[in-house]
């Protein structure tokens, strides 16, 4: 898995099983995952991290059904081609709750607008950087 690895913070708000998947969302999205290339096997991820194979599991098999990661038989897990699964209405869906769900944590934070902005900003910034060293690299 040339380099890129999953890390989890225990004691976190967020469950490990969705750390996984978000992880590999993004790393599949920013291309630091490309189609095709495999990742860790269920019981490798699990010692790896010192969790319970089932928590890996349960992270791959959402990935899988969200299909940004595939399932082949006797070989392991591997990214998928680049598609959407989910229609634009969906995707607008998901995209509002998430926005929603952090604007109210920042807020609960007691951020300001403009430092809100701020983070998003930079946060898309960094974003751009590791797509365009990505394609660089490739």
């Amino acid at each position: 898995m040339s380099g890129w690895r999953v890390q989890i913070a225990t004691g976190s708000g967020t469950p490990i099983y969705r750390q996984i998947v978000e992880q590999v969302r993004l790393a599949a999205a920013t291309g630091a995952l490309v189609a095709g290339q495999g990742v860790p096997s269920v019981r490798s991820l699990a010692e790896q991290l010192l969790i319970n194979a089932n928590t890996v599991a349960k992270a791959y098999g959402e990935l899988v059904r969200d299909g940004v990661l595939e399932s082949r038989q006797s070989l392991g897990y591997f990214v998928a081609e680049k598609r959407q699964v989910f229609s634009r209405g969906e995707r607008l869906r998901r995209l509002r709750q998430a926005v929603d769900d952090f604007v109210q944590e920042a807020i609960f934070l007691d951020f300001t607008a403009d430092e809100i902005q701020r983070a998003v900003e930079k946060s898309l910034t960094a974003l751009e950087w590791c797509e365009k060293a990505t394609e660089a690299g490739q």
